[in-house]
């Protein structure tokens, strides 16, 4: 794990932001007449594109998928963003690799001013060069497409660029990109889910993901 420029994802891969999403999507479900009142039951939102999981999951059309995002952002951009953890050891392994000359970015489907928030009340975006997320209106929630954006944005070398996540959006965005990936097991995706997409490497821990950073 060589590379220059490293691109982490957020939610599952640097932060825990279990409470603030499922009880935002709690919230929305229930503006539109739907009661869930098992939070775990909501997790599978937690990495893919909220429009899109509304309409998979509950079956929406897409305005009625708008409903619901807009009511969650009612919930989240007020409380949900501060109902997050950080991950023990992240801000160790960022230090490290700010350490070795690295220059590191978020590359999140979260709207971009929600992750700027998060990363500065949270306080590591002092680590990152950029912050980069999706446009409110729904731009570049894809994570090709995100990645793709931020790629030319900072005219980065795909050979000198690593992706990090926990989900299969992070894995199969850094693959259409032209960039290795590392898969995080201590994240929102399975151990399956992950490795039928068969990143360069797959670590269990953020330890072992600091520790293979220290060995170079």
């Amino acid at each position: 794990m060589h590379q220059q420029n490293i691109l982490f994802d957020l939610d599952g891969t640097l932060t825990d932001p279990r409470l603030g999403i499922t009880r935002s999507i709690q919230y929305a479900l229930a503006k539109l007449g739907i009661d869930e009142p098992d939070l775990t039951r909501l997790e599978h939102f937690i990495g893919p594109p909220l429009l899109q999981a509304f309409m998979q999951f509950y079956d929406f059309d897409e305005a009625k998928a708008w409903d619901a995002v807009n009511f969650y952002r009612e919930r989240f951009k007020v409380t949900g963003l501060y109902e997050n953890q950080v991950f023990d050891g992240v801000s160790e392994m960022l230090e490290t690799l700010q350490g070795q000359g690295r220059t590191l970015y978020i590359a999140t489907s979260k709207p971009w001013e929600f992750a700027r928030e998060i990363a500065r009340h949270f306080d590591f975006a002092r680590h990152f060069k950029v912050i980069y997320g999706s446009e409110l209106d729904g731009t570049r929630t894809n994570k090709v497409e995100l990645i793709r954006h931020l790629l030319a944005e900072e005219a980065l070398d795909p050979a000198h660029t690593l992706m990090i996540g926990d989900r299969k959006h992070d894995l199969i965005g850094a693959r259409s990109n032209g960039l290795e990936a590392v898969a995080v097991g201590y994240g929102f995706g399975s151990h399956e889910e992950l490795t039928a997409e068969q990143p360069a490497y797959h670590f269990a821990t953020l330890a072992e993901l600091h520790q293979a950073f220290q060995r170079g």
